[in-house]
């Protein structure tokens, strides 16, 4: 049985093609594309296949988007995928769809020591619930529950509850960003599209001056958030505001991190996903995110015990779509 497995993601998609034989870590055939440059995932998938000439039996995908009834929009693309109308498309026995955070949380039960940095050991409970918050281009949740078996994964949208500020300076930013947008999400502060807002924020409040040099890379730039980031993580040339914003965006996924383990008492461990946070390691490390993780009240000693990692390798979706899809198969 051949399976083909995705990882759609607003700005590129990952596929494989995995056998039972090889197993989910060891792709036969993987390639990635832009995602902006088609205009389906089905031509995507067209030109994948015709490139590599294989019969695909099943078909597993993780997007970026909530699945409902077999039917996802992608967030970030104007896409509209459906499985019915890709199962005729590939011309497979089945195909499944699932929310991209779905398939970290499936890929995290196949992780190995060398694809995580641990921020905190832990205690962790074995069978234990485990929770995935990924700040990438938007901000996704999701868990896994031990059924007796195996690990189950489920998909949330909780990057969309409300933000909540803890410090003065945060409630300023809900007032400021409550003008813009109204209802104020959690992406809208952790995430890439969210620190260009906690940017705009610090500058137009008058916590530090713009420097020049950055306003100028910014202007230029497709995307601003890669320049915030890597220039706060310069200490050569230091600019306020960049450190600023990422101090902000660390200390409010903190405390997510830390709700999110207490909603689904993620006693086996917390892992931290999506494309920023392995470029940011070193701050992550420097003590503000667990301070802010474990800053729980009386259940502070609780969240202390739970382990907490970063996620480093980068075909976790993949591998976690791909392992979902040949668990299907077996059935």
């Amino acid at each position: 049985m051949l399976l083909l497995a995705g990882d759609v993601g607003g700005t590129k998609t990952n596929l494989g093609i995995y056998s039972e034989d090889h197993g989910p870590r060891e792709p036969i055939i993987e390639s990635n594309f832009p995602s902006t440059r088609y205009a389906s995932l089905e031509e995507l998938v067209n030109e994948f296949l015709s490139q590599v000439s294989i019969k695909i039996e099943r078909a597993s995908f993780g997007v970026a988007g909530p699945v409902l009834g077999g039917r996802a929009r992608i967030t970030n693309l104007p896409w509209v995928i459906e499985e019915a109308r890709l199962r005729e498309t590939i011309g497979a026995d089945s195909v499944k769809l699932m929310n991209d955070l779905e398939a970290i949380a499936y890929g995290v039960t196949l992780l190995e020591q060398g694809d995580l940095h641990t921020l905190k050991e832990g205690v962790p409970v074995d069978r234990g619930a485990m929770a995935v918050i990924a700040p990438g281009t938007g901000l996704g949740e999701a868990f896994l529950i031990w059924d007796g078996g195996r690990y189950r994964a489920f998909p949330s949208e909780g990057g969309h509850a409300d933000f909540g500020p803890n410090s003065d300076l945060e409630i300023e930013l809900l007032r400021y960003l409550h003008k813009k947008y109204g209802h104020v999400s959690l992406e809208r502060i952790c995430s890439g599209q969210g620190l260009p807002n906690v940017y705009a924020f610090l500058k137009e409040s008058g916590y530090a001056e713009e420097k020049d040099w950055v306003a100028e890379q910014l202007s230029s730039a497709d995307d601003p958030t890669p320049v915030i980031v890597n220039t706060a993580l310069k200490d050569e040339r230091r600019c306020e505001l960049c450190h600023a914003t990422l101090e902000i965006f660390i200390s409010a996924l903190g405390a997510e991190a830390g709700n999110l383990a207490l909603k689904v008492m993620a006693t086996g461990g917390v892992y931290l996903g999506g494309g920023i946070p392995p470029r940011i390691i070193s701050l992550l490390d420097e003590g503000a995110f667990m301070e802010r993780f474990t800053n729980k009240g009386r259940f502070s000693e609780l969240v202390s015990r739970i382990p907490v990692h970063v996620i480093c390798n980068p075909k976790t979706a993949l591998m976690g779509a791909a392992l979902h899809g040949l668990e299907i198969a077996r059935r």
